[in-house]
């Protein structure tokens, strides 16, 4: 059996990247599949999925598209074990002088509200039948400060909303849980929506070069992270912000450090002969 055998999950954005690869993983370990996606071509990963997925066009902003794919999840295969709120983009960019109210309320929109809706529909259904996991996309960038403002609030809100909404959930047995990916290598952080595979391959080459790990992340990598959270091998983890990086968070590879940091011999421990 597979590792989600029978159960049914929602996976937002699943159309291509991260969402698209783990449609894939989640069919693969057995589950049913709604893949929710803005763009009307999302169709065309359910349909290479078969039977076991079907499609739905959302605006994962609005609240009646986030309860019609739930309702689709429910109403196909009767009940729902798993929501990925995955769905996302790199929001205003730029400096905060320069950021219209129009850019900062669609990047809350996305990144934010999209999380909060998924989480209120998705709860109703899952405390009456006592189980189900919640997953949602966050960022390292909710722990590090760089140029993308408001990608970093939204994203620190949002493991903040997965802390709180874990406690509130707990009690019916219905975990929540978000994934803090690092550099991946898909179009969002290369900025192009339709990046061609030798961009993106350009791309993994220039990222591996800080990274500690030697190699930028994957689609794969991400998707792994979300099966373990949606399986029952995860069934006492909630509450919790899962790092997806190759240590990146943590500082710059080795190798890059400056050379004294690396060469310096230690210094010898203080003996009393030494006075």
């Amino acid at each position: 059996m597979g590792r989600l055998e029978n159960k049914v999950a929602v996976i937002t954005g699943a159309g291509s990247g991260i969402g698209a690869e783990t449609a894939r993983r989640f069919v693969a370990e057995g589950a049913r599949v709604v893949v929710a996606d803005l763009r009307a071509d999302g169709s065309a990963v359910a349909e290479s999925l078969g039977d076991a997925a079907r499609f739905i066009q959302a605006d994962v902003s609005k609240e009646a598209d986030v309860r019609a794919m739930l309702d689709l999840a429910v109403s196909t295969w009767g009940h729902l074990d798993c929501l990925y709120n995955n769905a996302g983009f790199c929001g205003a960019l730029g400096p905060i002088e320069s950021t219209s109210v129009e850019d900062y309320d669609l990047t809350f929109d996305v990144l934010l509200k999209s999380v909060f809706l998924g989480l209120k529909h998705a709860a109703p259904i899952m405390k009456r039948q006592r189980s189900g996991s919640i997953i949602s996309t966050a960022s390292i960038a909710a722990f590090q400060n760089g140029g993308q403002h408001l990608y970093g609030v939204a994203k620190l809100a949002v493991v903040k909303l997965t802390e709180t909404v874990a406690l509130e959930l707990g009690e019916h047995s219905v975990r929540v849980n978000c994934i803090c990916p690092g550099f991946i290598a898909t179009p969002l952080p290369f900025g192009r929506p339709n990046a061609t595979a030798e961009q993106l391959d350009r791309m993994r080459a220039a990222g591996a070069k800080s990274q500690p790990l030697g190699r930028v992340g994957e689609t794969s990598d991400i998707a792994a992270a979300a099966l373990f959270l949606a399986s029952d091998e995860s069934s006492f983890v909630t509450g919790h912000a899962l790092v997806v990086d190759g240590g990146m968070s943590k500082g710059p590879r080795w190798s890059r450090w400056p050379e004294l940091a690396r060469t310096h011999k230690p210094i010898r421990m203080y003996r009393p002969e030494d006075r």
